[in-house]
């Protein structure tokens, strides 16, 4: 009897545990019900777009302030040069890696690659001294200043590079498309808050002398963001945002001589698409 017993009780037990097997097998968690331990990264490209700016520029023999300078970036386009290793940081880039503390939370490392170009031959107010006044063909009736590429040739191409942490809320707003099954698709919206510092390689043409031509720390800056992101198949994804912030540079190198720098703080706007990857390891 006690035999029958406890074959009946064993039987019971394989069939339970092979029926609830079978419900987890029908009706699994979903990959994407959860982000935390995560990791991800991204790869994109951005416009930008940034504020007038007053530069200072001071030296041994010169210390002045052009007014209301106006900037522009430099695109590539849709270019091969955004996936060619060899010439990755041509084009206007957006790098990141990330990793989720919890389900909505994420910390990142990136580095946007903006380029800020300032606009040649626009006339601007001045304040302070230069020698050789007036051999640049700078010179205007109304006390402003021309800038030609003689007098002033300012850019920063190798990269007005920001690397920054950045803290970002992800929600999956899936249901408002009727989408159900998110390891196929889903769509989330994201926010996020960043501050880091600003090393570029700035190329200027000041007054006729050599330029500086290397990397330099040369400031800070703070940014927001707000983007969608959209997920194919638990692990790709592509993601669109808007990000604006202000970058303050008080030592941007100008030329060779350490005694030659320049100071400007403006506010930009860019607007990024990137591809990336997200998975645990």
């Amino acid at each position: 009897m006690k035999t029958n017993l406890a074959l009946f009780a064993l039987g019971f037990f394989a069939i339970s545990t092979a029926v609830s097997a079978q419900d987890l097998d029908i009706n699994p968690e979903k990959y994407t019900a959860h982000n935390k331990g995560k990791f991800f990264v991204s790869w994109g490209g951005n416009r930008e777009s940034f504020s007038k700016s007053d530069i200072h520029f001071k030296g041994n023999d010169y210390d002045f302030t052009l007014n209301d300078v106006k900037a522009h970036d430099k695109p590539k386009g849709w270019h091969i040069d955004y996936i060619n290793p060899a010439r990755m940081t041509i084009p206007q880039t957006n790098l990141r890696i990330g990793y989720f503390i919890s389900d909505k939370y994420s910390i990142t490392l990136g580095v946007d690659h903006m380029k800020y170009v300032m606009y040649q031959n626009q006339a601007v107010d001045i304040n302070g001294t230069y020698p050789n006044v007036g051999s640049y063909g700078e010179t205007l009736p109304n006390g402003q200043v021309y800038l030609t590429e003689e007098f002033l040739k300012f850019e920063h191409t190798d990269g007005l590079n920001y690397v920054h942490t950045e803290v970002s809320r992800f929600d999956d707003i899936s249901k408002l498309f009727r989408i159900t099954d998110t390891d196929k698709i889903q769509i989330n919206i994201t926010e996020g808050l960043g501050a880091g510092i600003l090393y570029p390689k700035t190329n200027t043409t000041l007054l006729g002398r050599e330029r500086h031509d290397d990397f330099h720390i040369s400031g800070w800056g703070v940014s927001a963001k707000a983007g969608i992101n959209i997920t194919f198949f638990k692990h790709f994804y592509v993601q669109g945002e808007l990000k604006g912030g202000y970058i303050d540079m008080p030592d941007i190198r100008t030329t060779k001589s350490s005694d030659d720098t320049a100071s400007q703080h403006f506010t930009f706007f860019q607007r990024i698409i990137a591809v990336g990857g997200i998975f645990r390891i």
